[in-house]
């Protein structure tokens, strides 16, 4: 932990994202957008996935942290500000950072727990506002993503067997996922399916909610 958690609630988001340094970031749109415009793309989608958060606290009780790559404690305080908490991804694939975030959050207090990216850019307050709603009775809650991954997935315990064996990056991340829950007896449910963006052809995704 890189700061301070006094501010954590029982109702929980924790935002994967990445600094944006040019070459490193976004490097499938780079062919379209270059280094510079991939990492900048980055930036505005991170931003506005913040800000859809920061629209949910204005009327729901719920603390958010950032879990980042690249960069620094510093740089990423420059970049975002004060307003949420800061921690490392760590090591390890995407499943094992994941279970890491959630295990420590639930540690810290958390009651639910709910883990986006920042790739669909369609994630609003009132899909998060659902997702916590529907934790009230279910298990766990997947925001399928159009490329057959999910851009959230909402908990409220840790259950590790979730992020074990998954083709992270491929389009069977949310069968697998499902198949695996359903091993496990767990209940789900479902929220609005969204677009990544993630190559040159889904660039229009971002455009569209940019300029609405």
């Amino acid at each position: 932990m890189v700061n301070s958690d006094e501010n954590l609630q029982k109702n929980h988001v924790i935002i994967f994202t990445r600094y944006p340094e040019p070459g490193t970031t976004k490097t499938r749109i780079i062919p379209l957008l270059g280094e510079i415009g991939a990492a900048n793309l980055h930036k505005l989608m991170t931003e506005h996935t913040l800000k859809q958060v920061q629209e949910l606290q204005t009327d729901f009780l719920v603390s958010g942290e950032v879990r980042f790559v690249g960069g620094s404690l510093e740089l990423i305080q420059a970049w975002l500000g004060s307003h949420w908490t800061y921690s490392v991804q760590g090591e390890g694939n995407l499943g094992q950072k994941m279970v890491r975030s959630l295990t420590e959050a639930l540690h810290r207090g958390a009651s639910k727990v709910v883990i986006i990216g920042t790739d669909c850019p369609g994630i609003n307050a009132k899909i998060l506002s659902t997702a916590f709603e529907q934790l009230k009775s279910v298990d766990v809650v997947l925001g399928p993503a159009l490329d057959g991954g999910y851009y959230l997935i909402g908990l409220k315990q840790a259950i590790p067997e979730l992020f074990f064996n998954i083709e992270w990056g491929t389009a069977q991340v949310f069968t697998q996922t499902v198949a695996t829950a359903h091993q496990q007896n767990l209940s789900l449910a479902y929220l609005t399916p969204l677009s990544d963006v993630d190559r040159p052809e889904d660039i229009y995704v971002w455009e569209q909610i940019a300029s609405s």
